[in-house]
């Protein structure tokens, strides 16, 4: 038995088998594009997982100065120093903390844990502390330092030169 074929405007008829060079391009493409539209969207989470755990460690850290600044006595306990102004009593940054006014102005790398102990297993972290003293009658206004039995301390938590947080609360004496 023979097959016909009949020409038609230049072209064979019958059934057709396999893709055009066309609709393979276009396949092509539509696959490409689903790859690509994949690889951004894990490399988006990928950005946003970082950018978590980093706060996520930021926040850590903030608790940890927190713990610490309300477990210190609010005036110096040592005799020969109570005459002193506020602010650190030694060198930068300030290893000897016993009260809460040394803390003024310190940055600590690596940072420091509740107790005042560094964490070296957190490199790259940066906690810097600055205290302002604060009216009793608006906590929003700031006072003469040392005026005042009330104070606010801020945190700044940078990772490798970037400010990941920066938070504060109050301490009463």
């Amino acid at each position: 038995m023979r097959t016909t074929y009949r020409r038609c405007a230049g072209r064979l008829t019958g059934s057709r088998q396999g893709f055009t060079l066309v609709e393979a391009l276009v396949a092509v493409i539509i696959i490409g594009l689903g790859a690509a539209a994949i690889m951004l969207s894990a490399a988006s989470n990928t950005r946003a997982n970082d950018a978590g755990s980093k706060l996520t460690e930021a926040v850590l850290l903030a608790q940890e100065l927190r713990e610490w600044t309300l477990s210190l006595p609010f005036t110096d306990p040592d005799p020969g120093d109570q005459g002193n102004p506020p602010g650190p009593d030694g060198s930068d940054p300030q290893e000897f903390i016993d009260d809460l006014d040394d803390l003024m102005g310190v940055s600590y790398t690596p940072p420091r844990d509740g107790t005042g102990t560094a964490i070296t297993g957190m490199p790259g972290w940066t906690q810097t502390i600055s205290i302002t003293w604060r009216d009793p009658d608006d906590l929003t206004a700031t006072v003469t330092e040392g005026s005042s039995d009330i104070v606010h301390v801020k945190v700044t938590l940078t990772f490798q030169g970037h400010t990941e947080l920066e938070t504060g609360w109050i301490v009463a004496g």
